[in-house]
C-alpha cells in the first residue's frame, strides 16, 4: 500500500534534488499542472509550460533547475522528467502479488513453477513450461507447452504465449497480446494456398515492454527476435522471421513485414508500415503513417508514403495542400494562353 504522503524533504532526499521552500510540507500526490491543488506535487518538464506551472494551485513543483517564480516550493532536477517517473512510482507502488499458484490454474505435471512465481486464477501452463522466480502471470494467461519466462516478468490478462517462446527478464506482456502465432507463410500450387508450416520460435531478450493486442508472429525457421529494452505500443504486427533492435520503439498500429531487420535504437511511429526483407539501419526515426519499401541507412529520419526524406516530405505535404489555388492558377493561365494564340492567329491571317 502506497504511503499516505510525502514531506518534500524526503522526497528532496529520494530524487536527489535541491529542495527550495519548507522540508516539513507534506504532498499526498502528483498530479498534472491544470488540476494539481495544494496538498499535492506537479512537474514542469519543458520550459513551455511556464506559464501554466505559473497559473497551477499545485503544493509543490518538480522543475530543471533554470525555472524560475514559480509560485510554490520546488524541487530543482537536472533530469525533471525522469524524477517524475521515479515520483509516480513513489506513489504508486505496483500492487504486491503473494507468490503461489491459484487453485483453479491448470498447471502440466512436468511444468516447472518456481515457488516465488505468481500464477492467477484460471491459467494454463502446459507440459515442460518454466515460469522463473517473481514472475507474475494474472488470470486467463495461456502458457504453451515448453515456454520459457524469465524472473521478473509480468504477464497480463488473456495473454497467449504459444509452444517455444522464450521471454527474458523484467518483460511487460499487456492483455490479449499473441506471441508465437504462425506466421504468414502461404505458396499457390496451382488449385489453392498451401501453408508453409511455421517451425521457429519467438525470442523476447529483457526489459522489453509489449503493449495490448500486439501480435508477435513465430519464424518459418529460427527465431523472431526482439532484443532487450525495446518498446512495443498497442495493436502492432510483427511478422515472422523479423528481428528488432536493441532500445527501439514502435508506435501503435505499426506493421512490420517477415524477415525485415531493424537496428539499434529505431523509432516507428504510429501506423508506420515497413515491407518485407528490409534492413533499417540504427537509429532510424520514421514519421507517422510513414510507408517503407527499401532499407533505409543509419540514421535516416523520412516520412511519407512512399518514404521520403523528412524535411523534403514536409514540403511535399505543404505544396500538396496548395494544389487546389496552383490548378486554378494554371486553368487561368491556360485561358490567357488560348486567347492570345488566338489574337495571333488573326493578326497572322489578317496579314496574309
Amino acid at each position: 500500500m502506497a504511503k499516505a504522503g510525502f514531506t518534500l524533504g524526503e522526497l528532496a532526499e529520494v530524487l536527489q534534488a535541491r529542495l527550495e521552500g519548507d522540508p516539513a510540507r507534506v504532498v499526498v500526490g502528483v498530479a498534472p499542472l491544470e488540476s494539481a491543488g495544494p496538498d499535492q506535487i506537479s512537474f514542469l518538464t519543458d520550459s513551455r509550460y511556464h506559464g501554466a506551472a505559473r497559473a497551477s494551485r499545485a503544493g509543490a513543483f518538480v522543475a530543471p533547475p533554470d525555472v524560475a517564480d514559480l509560485p510554490a516550493p520546488t524541487l530543482r532536477c537536472a533530469a525533471p522528467q525522469q524524477a517524475l517517473i521515479d515520483l509516480l512510482r513513489l506513489f504508486h507502488p505496483p500492487a504486491p502479488a503473494p507468490p503461489g499458484i491459484d487453485t483453479t490454474a491448470v498447471v502440466a505435471a512436468d511444468a516447472r513453477v518456481d515457488p516465488g512465481a505468481a500464477v492467477g486464477p484460471l491459467c494454463v501452463i502446459e507440459s515442460r513450461a518454466v515460469i522463473a522466480a517473481g514472475v507474475r502471470l494474472h488470470a486467463l494467461v495461456h502458457i504453451g507447452p515448453g515456454v520459457e519466462i524469465g524472473e521478473g516478468t509480468v504477464v497480463y490478462p488473456h495473454v497467449s504465449l504459444r509452444e517455444g517462446v522464450r521471454v527474458g527478464r523484467r518483460v511487460v506482456i499487456h492483455a490479449g497480446a499473441v506471441l508465437g502465432a504462425d506466421g504468414f507463410g502461404f505458396a499457390f500450387d496451382g488449385v489453392g494456398h498451401r501453408k508453409i508450416p511455421q517451425v521457429g520460435g519467438v525470442l523476447i531478450e529483457d526489459d522489453v515492454e509489449i503493449g495490448a493486442n500486439t501480435a508477435i508472429d513465430r519464424a518459418t525457421f529460427g527465431d523472431t527476435i526482439i532484443r532487450r529494452g525495446t518498446k512495443i505500443d498497442n495493436l502492432v504486427q510483427v511478422g515472422h522471421n523479423v528481428e528488432i533492435g536493441e532500445h527501439s520503439l514502435l508506435v501503435a498500429q505499426v506493421g512490420i513485414a517477415g524477415s525485415s531487420r531493424l537496428g539499434k535504437g529505431v523509432v516507428l511511429a504510429g501506423q508506420v508500415g515497413v515491407a518485407d526483407h528490409l534492413t533499417i539501419g540504427d537509429g532510424v526515426i520514421a514519421g507517422a503513417q510513414t510507408g517503407i519499401a527499401f532499407s533505409l541507412p543509419a540514421g535516416d529520419k523520412v516520412l511519407g508514403t512512399p518514404a521520403r526524406p523528412m524535411l523534403q516530405a514536409k514540403r511535399i505535404m505543404v505544396a500538396e495542400a496548395r494544389l487546389p489555388e496552383i490548378l486554378q492558377r494554371l486553368r487561368a493561365l491556360e485561358q490567357r494562353l488560348e486567347k492570345l494564340a488566338a489574337q495571333l492567329g488573326d493578326t497572322t491571317g489578317g496579314a496574309r
